[in-house]
C-alpha cells in the first residue's frame, strides 16, 4: 500500500473516530448510531472553535442546535422510539 495513503488513512481514523455499535442489531439503529456519532464528532469541533474564539457563542448555540433537529429529524424518519 502507498505510504501516503496509509498516513491518510491514519489521519482519518484520528480525526474521526468510530465506535464500534453493540446495541440491538437492527438496521435503522445502525443507521441512527453513526448518525449519532457523526452529531457528536460536530459538537466536539463546534465547541472547539468556540474555545478558540473562532465562533461567538451565539453562533456555536445555532449551529449545534441546527445538528440537534437534524438528528431529532433523523430519529423520526427512522421510526426509532
Amino acid at each position: 500500500m502507498n505510504p501516503q495513503t496509509d498516513i491518510l488513512c491514519e489521519l482519518s481514523d484520528f480525526l474521526y473516530p468510530r465506535s464500534p455499535y453493540s446495541g440491538e442489531f437492527k438496521a435503522e439503529h445502525l443507521v441512527f448510531n453513526a448518525k449519532l456519532q457523526d452529531f457528536s464528532q460536530r459538537v466536539n469541533y463546534i465547541c472547539s472553535l468556540q474555545t478558540g474564539g473562532k465562533l461567538s457563542p451565539q453562533e456555536a448555540y445555532k449551529q449545534i442546535q441546527i445538528l440537534w433537529k437534524q438528528l431529532k429529524s433523523s430519529k423520526q424518519d427512522l421510526g426509532i422510539s
